[in-house]
């Protein structure tokens, strides 16, 4: 099974959904592009300094945007007067992206938790709730996995992960890139770094306990051929797949 990111590195790359125009990564045209060709979408969500929950992925603007700031410390109103990737593309909002989609292909929605994670989890499951699609959430955060199983267990919930002892030793990125907070947020599902196929805790949680495995980003149809017996979904941007199998 395949889902598409919609990301773009730079504007000389083609996103997962198209391989022949540019669109700016966690776009509209993107995201639009992605759902007409019916493959499902994983995309990015913040709040902003006045609460609106916006598509984007950095929580800075530098990258995307050329601006220097945190995304949480502007409006939306302020935040509209900035492009993506020196397009004509802005800042989605967060309901705006629900109702082009609607319900036309399945969603993985990450939740970018900085500080709160039961204020962005509360409001986007308020703008959830009136949409009819088929959708799961999904953070590296195990305060917002862990919300949705005590507010919302009929979600569909998934933890995000890497091996962060490769860069970071401390004790909190030691037990996410073990699965600890697992016991605590009880994901439906694991979404780790198809870089790191072969962390032991994933595969033990894969094979022991039957966890749904997601693999995040595979970027090339090599890769894809690497890492498909070491997962069971595939987070993909850059290119598009030999094989596309229906989400379910």
């Amino acid at each position: 099974m395949n889902l598409t990111r919609c990301k773009l590195k730079s504007p000389r790359q083609s996103t997962a959904s198209n391989t022949e125009d540019c669109y700016p990564e966690n776009s509209y045209a993107a995201i639009k592009r992605a759902a007409d060709l019916g493959y499902g979408i994983e995309f990015d969500v913040h709040l902003t300094k006045d609460d609106i929950p916006v598509v984007f992925h950095d929580d800075t603007l530098n990258r995307i945007c050329g601006v220097k700031g945190n995304l949480r410390d502007y409006t939306f109103a302020q935040l509209q007067q900035f492009r993506l990737l020196g397009t004509t593309e802005r800042i989605p909002a967060f309901a705006d992206i629900l109702k082009m989609v609607d319900g036309r292909v399945p969603l993985i929605i990450e939740y970018k938790v900085e500080k709160n994670a039961d204020k962005l989890c509360s409001i986007c499951d308020r703008i959830l709730s009136t949409y009819h699609g088929l959708y799961c959430i999904e953070s590296f955060h195990p305060l917002a996995v862990r919300w949705y199983k005590t507010h919302r267990p009929h979600v569909v919930r998934g933890q995000l992960s890497e091996d962060f002892t490769k860069k970071k030793r401390s004790l909190p990125y030691f037990l996410l890139s073990h699965l600890i907070g697992n016991c605590y947020a009880s994901p439906d599902f694991i979404a780790y770094n198809c870089k790191h196929k072969n962390e032991l805790s994933r595969r033990l949680c894969r094979k022991l306990y039957k966890s749904l495995s997601v693999a995040w980003t595979v970027r090339s149809q090599e890769e894809l051929d690497k890492v498909s017996h070491s997962f069971d979904l595939f987070i993909f941007e850059g290119f598009v797949p030999r094989t596309k199998q229906a989400v379910s």
